[in-house]
């Protein structure tokens, strides 16, 4: 019988009435004991590594996450995180970033309701990620919510309520649980005898959604606070006045700062294209910046928050960028 780790952060499958709104407050072993048919699955441990909303975490938690998985990583045959939905989708990709090639499931649930309602999908959700935790041959990082079985790197929360919030962006769903059967749909990721963990991100990533008619002050004014800027430009991607208008000056200014700039399309599907329309091929022509094509906002974020962790040259930082970490980008 397979040995699971369930890490618990809080979120709505913890979290209580107040009063004055939800908040996470029920430990890992009651959750666990919301959900008896998991001991027939596996043998579980648990271990509260915080309790807080999700909107509450950031790339600090995400490596105090890495961290413990680091740490007691021979010890377990895998590992599920609780987790609260508004960010599970952040937290799935930085954690796809800091432990590559793992030969063990890290896996991801949360619910869309407290686990102590009658009506919630928290115990399903649970026991589906135990389920797929436990199985032969899972391994690596992703996410398991009503039913889906999605990569770290392709989830992205599209639903505020409804129990399907989840979906698989640009890329199949890696498997389904269906009354108690796991079906793969793709192999296996690959992965090594041990893992490759990453104990550094940089967390100066700002994110800059463009809209009709805006000016380039925003970024002017931000370019000392941050080392790289995510723009998320319109359609298949581009820059207003393409290759010689204000945008372009200012992310020249970024560029000759040392900075990094990637392009995002703000379309959640299909990705960008660039050299399509003249707006995008002026600029992709003319300047050293990066494109996320087919990649999720999520997995952009949090790549460039590992890469810039690791190096600053702009080569490098292309490079790495560029290299796909469990289908993270397909160009």
């Amino acid at each position: 019988m397979k040995h699971i780790l369930m890490l618990a952060t809080g979120g709505t499958i913890a979290s209580r009435e107040t009063g004055q709104g939800l908040a996470p407050a029920i430990t890992s072993r009651e959750i666990l004991g919301y959900v008896p048919a998991i001991g027939e699955l596996c043998r579980v441990e648990t271990m509260q590594l915080m309790n807080l909303d999700s909107s509450n975490l950031g790339p600090s938690h995400w490596l105090r996450m890495a961290r413990a998985i680091e740490a007691h990583y021979d010890r377990y045959d895998g590992f599920v995180v609780t987790h609260g939905t508004d960010t599970m989708a952040y937290t799935a990709a930085a954690l796809s970033y800091l432990i590559q090639f793992s030969p063990k499931p890290i896996v991801l649930t949360g619910s869309q309701k407290s686990i102590c309602l009658e009506n919630t999908d928290a115990r399903m959700n649970l026991y589906n990620a135990f389920l797929y935790a436990a199985a032969e041959g899972s391994r690596g990082v992703s996410l398991v919510f009503d039913g889906k079985v999605i990569l770290g790197t392709r989830a992205r929360k599209e639903r505020t309520k409804s129990f399907n919030a989840f979906s698989s962006v640009d890329y199949p769903e890696i498997g389904v649980i269906r009354d108690g059967r796991l079906i793969r749909y793709l192999p296996a990721l690959d992965a090594k005898e041990s893992p490759d963990f990453y104990h550094t991100l940089e967390d100066r990533v700002l994110l800059l959604t463009l809209i009709p008619g805006m000016g380039t002050e925003a970024l002017a004014a931000l370019e000392d606070s941050y080392q790289a800027v995510i723009l998320q430009s319109f359609g298949v991607g581009g820059l207003p006045g393409g290759g010689s208008g204000p945008f372009a000056q200012a992310v020249e200014r970024w560029l000759q700062a040392g900075k990094t700039i990637v392009m995002l399309t703000q379309v959640p599907y299909e990705g960008s294209d660039m050299a399509v329309y003249q707006v995008g091929y002026q600029v992709k022509e003319k300047y050293r910046l990066l494109e996320g094509y087919n990649m999720t906002l999520e997995a952009a974020v949090t790549k460039l928050m590992w890469v810039l962790g690791r190096t600053r040259d702009p080569e490098q930082v292309e490079a790495l960028f560029y290299r796909p970490v469990q289908w993270d980008i397909i160009r």
